[in-house]
């Protein structure tokens, strides 16, 4: 009975518009007064789930992202994508992947990605006579980029979901190899449905503009190294990283791109600390609800139950990437990735599965479902910028969503995608 509660109270909410974090906190504290246990426990699981050193970094790269959009880093990867592959048919459309790949680095948000990129390439893409739904799509899955590489936001609240005992540098590496192939295979997408559209190529600019638009790029690009080599060196911790990055940015915006004022400095920060307060919200809430799913025992009944339906490891993680991606139709990130870890982790670990294998395989599903309605939100500011309806980019995806997939199905059965990386460095 306590399970029917919890979830459907849960679900409930969800389909009469509540937002998530309510959804959580109300199923559990409804979960919490039938057990008869006192309601305190809740907003003590929600301080506990929060009130993490890891945590730390997830506000602090927030920020670091923040000040780069607002310094003028966006529109200086844009020109270096454009110098390097803007030659391409379908130009503006690779210049788009790249830039999302290049400020994923940075920004380690698929929302951020999405909301700095798109809103200086889509009315771009437009304005040369591409198609809104085409520069949409284009923005929206190569968006997805960003929580695959480091510093992947999603990748810290993984390991801390798991218990904190996948090391964040082993994920942010595990993630470069499947990152690369997403923004490979959507730039193959973005090629096939401009030739099908008959959209130009550009006029490659010469080595010396190449060589111009990535010195000008580089202080900014200059900050993916400092935090993935940093890291993964051990000269500092992901938290650690997350200041420098902040310091770093300051320094970059503010003293050799010049482009942070006062007003952009102010608008950062509220910015970063309104983004904080709803992702700690959310993590908070999930992480009550998680702990009610481990005392009703949830993740060993799953364990038993997929045992007693298949031995196979590839049947069994087909099932869960099916279940991955419904869910991501109508579950949020963060709280997807709290809930299902507790849930799927003991599952692929009987099964032999690495835990860090799994966790890209995670994020990229939870990616994907950022592009899938009714809950996909990098998929809403991609058409709120286009100006176009979510039916009608919606429409022409299938390319775009097809590519993702066909990554998704790599990553998850050739291990070696995600765990070469990782292994180099130990």
């Amino acid at each position: 009975m306590e399970l029917a509660i919890l979830f459907g109270v849960f679900v409930v909410l969800m389909l009469i518009g509540t937002p998530i974090a309510f959804c959580l906190g109300a199923a559990s504290l409804a979960t919490i007064v039938y057990m008869d246990l006192p309601p305190a426990v809740v907003f003590q699981q929600m301080n506990s789930g929060m009130n993490a050193y890891a945590m730390m970094a997830i506000p602090f790269f927030i920020y670091a992202g923040d000040l780069m959009i607002r310094g003028g880093i966006a529109e200086r990867l844009v020109a270096f994508a454009s110098a390097l592959v803007g030659h391409l048919r379908g130009g503006l459309g690779q210049v788009n992947v790249v830039t999302c790949t290049l400020f994923g680095g940075i920004s380690g948000s698929a929302v951020a990605d999405a909301s700095a990129v798109g809103g200086l390439m889509i009315p771009q893409m437009v304005k040369r006579g591409y198609a809104p739904d085409y520069a949409v799509n284009v923005t929206a899955n190569a968006a997805i980029i960003a929580l695959l590489i480091p510093p992947s936001h999603n990748m810290i609240i993984y390991s801390l979901s798991a218990g904190g005992n996948i090391s964040i540098a082993d994920l942010f590496t595990a993630g470069v190899v499947p990152g690369l192939m997403l923004a490979g295979a959507l730039m193959v997408a973005a090629w096939l449905v401009a030739v099908k559209r008959g959209y130009p190529a550009g006029q490659f600019p010469g080595l010396r503009m190449v060589a111009i638009a990535f010195a000008a790029a580089f202080p900014g690009l200059l900050l993916i190294g400092i935090i993935f080599g940093g890291v993964r060196s051990g000269v500092f911790t992901a938290t650690e990283s997350s200041c420098v990055a902040v310091v770093y940015a300051l320094l970059v915006t503010a003293l050799v791109y010049r482009a942070l004022d006062w007003k952009n400095f102010v608008e950062a920060t509220l910015g970063a600390v309104r983004t904080t307060a709803m992702v700690l919200l959310v993590i908070g809430t999930a992480a009550s609800f998680g702990w009610l799913m481990a005392l009703l025992q949830v993740p060993a009944q799953t364990v038993a139950f997929m045992k007693g339906v298949t031995d196979n490891a590839i049947v069994m993680l087909l099932f869960i990437n099916v279940t991955l991606l419904m869910l991501g139709t109508f579950m949020d990130m963060a709280p997807m990735i709290i809930i299902c870890t507790p849930i799927f982790l003991p599952v692929v670990t009987a099964f032999g599965v690495d835990p860090i294998h799994f966790g890209v395989i995670l994020i990229l599903n939870a990616g994907i479902g950022l592009n899938t309605p009714p809950v996909g939100s990098v998929q809403f500011v991609a058409c709120a910028i286009g100006k176009i309806s979510i039916g009608e980019s919606m429409k022409s995806i299938w390319p775009f969503y097809g590519a993702s997939l066909v990554v998704l199905g790599l990553v998850t059965y050739v291990p070696a995608f995600s765990l070469w990386l990782p292994g180099v460095f130990r």
